[in-house]
Parts: structure tokens; C-alpha cells; sequence
């Protein structure tokens, strides 16, 4: 086998000092570690031993229902760690409604758009706290190519960054729910053109001018390959979004029902404390 799977515990974790003042890193990290998720990782010499390799294959035959990133050494950056964090207790809060909810369109991208928005909130975190983190080295210029190309302009561009790292948890969740309704209106679009017309409608959003910096097309795709039923949505999963939606502070939400409480309930336990992010 070109790959191995390796635990957590297995990997070098790089960056790791960036992100000590999250609190959620612990709380993400100790949920792979404690449910045994596992990455894949080459062996040494063979072609997938490469970032472009990897980046191919991850973004190729992604599955949000089975863990499996592949990495390109035994290494892995925080930043990913909390990416996988997510989608795993995405993951286990849908396959705890007991039905196939975790495989619906719905499902599907909902697991994307939270971990993927939970990285401009760490953006925010870290421009006051770590200015020299790697991760802002790669995603602020990403970023910024893709405000560019969608005609912001730099000091806009700026301004929002600003406003980001005034309220991380407020941009997570402007966030998410744009990455979650633009791809969930995309998905059962039936033609190219609907798809124009539907993507137009959130041009003026906050966030807006960052869509293009994300997977959608990759996300979409999938969905339509994978997903279980493309009929109406998925009342199950459009629930848990609306009950995140109207929490006054989506993470503290997250945090006390998919990590701290770790339930298996989606709703979780009410009287579980929230610990500090």
C-alpha cells in the first residue's frame, strides 16, 4: 500500500504554539485522538510523498463520511488538524439522528462550510495573537487573490480583515451560513444558467467576494456524485443549521453540543457548561 494510516498521536504537528491561545484547538484536537481518526500517510519516496499529490487526492476523493486526509509526510499543520476536528464531530452529531441525514446534500455541506469558516475566525484570532503564524503566510494572500479577482479593492479588502479580527465569532457564522446557502442552492441547480443566476444572489454578501476562495465547485460536485437523495432538502440537517443560526454565538453553540457535551445528541445536553474558546 502507498498509504498508511497514522492516529494523531502518531504525527508531528506543526505550528502547534500559534494556536495555544484557542481553546477549541484543544477541544478538536482531543476528540481525533480519543475517537482514533486517522490520516493517510505515503511512504517515504513514493510520488504521493508531495504537497501537490496530496492536494489532488484530497480535494479528488475527499469524503465527509469516512476520515481520511492525506497528508504528504507524517507531519500535520494545527490549522488542518482543526479542519479535520470538525468535520469529524460534524460527522458524529449527524449519524447520531439515527437515520442517513449524514450523507444528504445537506449533510454534506454543512460539515465544509463549518470547518471551512472556522478558518477566517482563526484568521481573526491570530492577527492580534500571532501575527507570524504560518497559517496567515498562506491564507491572507489566498484571500486577498480572491477578493482581487471579484473587483474589492485593497483597502476594502483590509477593512474586512480588520472587522474579522474585531469579531471572529460573528464572521465565522456570517460566514458559514453563506458557504451553507450558496452551495446548498447550488447543488440541485439544473442548468448552467440557473446556477449563474443563483450564485449572483449572494454577490452583495459580507463575504461575498471570498466565495471564490473556497471548494464549492469540488463540495458541489461531490454532493451530486455521492450524495443520497437530491430531492427536497434534508429537514434533519435545515433543523441543526437553524438551530445554530439562531444561537447568540454559533461556536459557543457547536462547542457545548458536538465537542464539550459529546452526547451523540445533536441538540446536546443543556446543562453542560461552555468551556472558554
Amino acid at each position: 500500500m502507498r498509504l498508511q494510516r497514522y492516529t494523531l498521536d502518531q504525527l508531528r504537528i506543526e505550528d502547534e504554539r500559534s494556536f495555544r491561545h484557542i481553546g477549541l484547538y484543544t477541544e478538536l484536537k482531543r476528540a481525533l485522538v480519543r475517537d482514533h481518526v486517522t490520516f493517510l500517510v505515503p511512504k517515504p519516496g513514493t510520488p504521493e510523498a508531495r504537497w501537490d499529490r496530496a492536494l489532488f487526492l484530497n480535494l479528488t476523493f475527499w469524503s465527509p463520511d469516512q476520515p481520511g486526509d492525506v497528508l504528504d509526510g507524517d507531519a500535520i499543520p494545527a490549522d488542518v488538524v482543526m479542519h479535520a476536528g470538525w468535520h469529524h464531530v460534524t460527522r458524529r452529531a449527524l449519524d447520531a439522528l439515527g437515520t442517513t441525514a449524514s450523507q444528504s446534500p445537506e449533510a454534506l455541506l454543512l460539515g465544509e462550510a463549518i470547518a471551512s469558516a472556522f478558518d477566517l475566525y482563526l484568521v481573526g484570532r491570530l492577527l492580534g495573537h500571532a501575527p507570524d503564524a504560518a497559517f496567515l503566510e498562506t491564507q491572507v494572500p489566498a484571500m486577498a487573490e480572491a477578493a482581487q479577482q471579484a473587483g474589492m479593492p485593497e483597502e476594502a479588502f483590509e477593512a474586512m480583515l480588520d472587522e474579522v479580527s474585531q469579531d471572529p465569532d460573528k464572521a465565522f457564522e456570517d460566514l458559514r451560513e453563506l458557504l451553507f446557502d450558496a452551495s446548498t442552492a447550488l447543488v440541485r441547480a439544473p442548468s448552467v444558467e440557473e446556477a449563474a443566476e443563483r450564485i449572483a444572489r449572494f454577490d452583495t454578501h459580507r463575504f461575498g467576494p471570498l466565495l471564490h476562495h473556497y471548494e464549492l465547485s469540488t463540495w458541489i460536485l461531490y454532493a451530486r456524485a455521492y450524495a443520497k437523495d437530491l430531492g427536497a432538502p434534508d429537514p434533519q440537517v435545515m433543523a441543526v443549521d437553524a438551530m445554530i443560526r439562531r444561537a447568540d454565538v454559533a461556536l459557543d453553540w457547536l462547542e457545548k453540543h458536538w465537542i464539550s457535551g459529546v452526547s451523540g445528541d445533536p441538540a446536546g445536553p443543556d446543562d453542560h457548561e461552555v468551556l472558554p474558546r
